[in-house]
């Protein structure tokens, strides 16, 4: 592996123990969801859209998020196997940007995250319609409730919904610096089974 002198919150021979290291500190100041993700896809004309979702796991070699497969960013993600993701944090004045190849998470692991979430949560993943169109607020509230009585108060995980893996494939660690002379290491790989190649960039 290709190492420039990286100190400090940089050094690591691990790109994803330095990622979860970062995002431990962030879980002390940040106020809300530190783990917080802007996730990017593109459409199938190659229109790019983003939005936030919550990053639930970093593995060894990953990032893992859940959602209902029939959402759009599910849609778009299943349409050509890739994304990006920035994680920001602005107590810490760092990001984290990602981007890789997707898996789905699914089976027994899906199912292990889904019954950890609240009796609430797990209700309204069975009830959103998630990205279609919505009559009211109020609509949804109905759906919710005709959910519980269907499905109690041990609902199962949907046949909908599950999770996401991120493979990544270049991972860059950003800090600010004064002056806006920020601190910007990439690492990189062409396939999963060569070594990371780790890169200062001009701020």
């Amino acid at each position: 592996m290709n190492t420039p002198n990286r100190t400090g919150i940089f050094s690591g021979d691990d790109p994803f123990e330095i990622a979860h290291s970062w995002l431990t500190e962030a879980t002390a100041v940040e106020p809300n969801d530190p783990n917080a993700i802007a996730l990017a896809t593109v459409d199938a004309d190659g229109l790019p859209n983003v939005r936030m979702v919550l990053l639930k796991e970093i593995t060894e070699n990953a990032f893992v998020f859940y959602t209902n497969y029939n959402s759009v960013k599910s849609v778009e993600v299943l349409g050509n196997g890739k994304c990006a993701f920035v994680m920001h944090w602005k107590s810490l004045r760092r990001q984290v940007r990602v981007r890789g190849l997707v898996e789905k998470v699914d089976g027994p692991e899906a199912d292990a995250y889904f019954e950890s979430r609240g009796l609430q949560s797990k209700l309204g993943a069975w009830a959103s319609d998630q990205s279609q169109p919505l009559e009211s607020r109020a609509a949804l509230i109905k759906r919710v409730a005709g959910i519980s009585l269907k499905h109690g108060i041990h609902p199962k995980r949907p046949p909908f919904w599950g999770g996401f893996r991120i493979s990544p494939t270049e991972i860059e660690f950003w800090a600010d610096g004064k002056h806006r002379l920020h601190d910007r290491f990439k690492w990189s790989r062409n396939t999963f089974k060569e070594s990371w190649v780790v890169k200062r960039l001009n701020p």
